[in-house]
């Protein structure tokens, strides 16, 4: 069996997994440094079979990629694979981190709901001013929710929200039943809108989501509903968003947007309504094991020729 060469994107990222792999389940791949911050010294662009990417920025080690003839293999430490989406086509395989983010994106979903309806961002912002301002906030108890997108995340999220005693509806690219019951279509969205107070985000980015979340649709929403987004920023029409909620009519948690990082003097940061964090829903103190636990099983399974966790399917 040759020898397949594991580019990882620091030398921190390569040991934590070399400690968790056994000798004999590493003997036939080499594992190495390569990254537009960090490559291993000696290493030649011909060597390179796969490429781990960085967490966050990974946008300059992808444009490095046209570098290495071998490449086969890239591998996200990411839900989400949009900025690679083009590699299948060049015979790139891509493979995802898809289960590491689920619990955190999940968890962060359900707090910047409850953040916004129950008025947290405006009792901190009491507190620091030191007003005692009582009043009666909205409950998620009750609220007609809606989540667009029924994958692993997507499900994550409806379990976290069936406690609170919502009225929940799921939509996704295509209607289908599951375990849980009816997923409608994105056909449904104009019938179904107009009857929901919480809308909670989290369909992959694709040719068809890009901008779903348009002019037609937040008009079709009714007054104070709350748009929560941690899919991807460009699922939502910044625009058509800001000016919704310039007028005051919507809400908005946010822990994705477009652009990001956020300009400091984007409109978006001073609407009312609006709660925004900055695009940390996967990021917890749970990521680092399980990420590394997926890249030693990555690494186990090229060493043993075995296919890769998480490829993304071309169909």
């Amino acid at each position: 069996m040759s020898i397949k060469t594991i580019a990882f994107p620091d030398s921190e990222l390569r040991n934590r997994v070399i400690a968790r792999i056994p000798a004999h389940q590493r003997a036939n791949v080499d594992l190495v440094v390569y990254s537009d911050a960090d490559k291993s010294t000696k290493l030649s662009r011909d060597d390179v079979d796969v490429v781990v990417l960085p967490y966050l920025d990974s946008g300059p080690t992808i444009e490095l990629l046209d570098e290495l003839p071998n490449l086969g293999l890239v591998i996200t430490q990411t839900t989400g694979y949009d900025p690679v989406a083009h590699l299948p086509e060049r015979g790139i395989e891509v493979a995802t981190a898809s289960g590491v983010h689920t619990g955190g994106t999940a968890e962060l979903a359900l707090a910047l709901t409850l953040a916004s309806l129950r008025g947290i961002d405006d009792a901190v912002r009491a507190q620091s001013a030191r007003i005692w301002n009582h009043k009666r906030n909205r409950s998620l108890q009750d609220r007609r929710v809606m989540i667009i997108g029924a994958g692993e995340i997507g499900s994550a999220i409806a379990d976290r929200f069936e406690p609170f005693e919502v009225d929940l509806t799921r939509v996704a690219t295509t209607a289908r039943e599951d375990d849980r019951g009816r997923i409608h279509g994105v056909g449904e969205l104009p019938k179904l809108l107009p009857h929901t107070e919480v809308v909670v985000l989290i369909t992959p980015l694709t040719e068809s989501t890009n901008k779903l979340v348009d002019k037609d649709f937040l008009a079709a929403l009714p007054d104070n509903a709350l748009i929560v987004n941690v899919a991807r920023g460009k699922v939502v029409d910044t625009d058509a968003l800001v000016a919704e909620l310039s007028s005051g009519r919507l809400h908005a948690a946010l822990d994705v947007m477009d652009p990001e990082p956020l300009p400091e003097n984007h409109p978006l940061w001073g609407t009312p309504n609006t709660l925004i964090t900055p695009h940390e829903g996967g990021d917890t103190s749970a990521f680092e094991p399980r990420v590394v636990q997926v890249l030693a099983e990555q690494v186990r399974r090229l060493n043993d020729g075995e296919q890769p966790l998480n490829l993304v399917s071309t169909d």
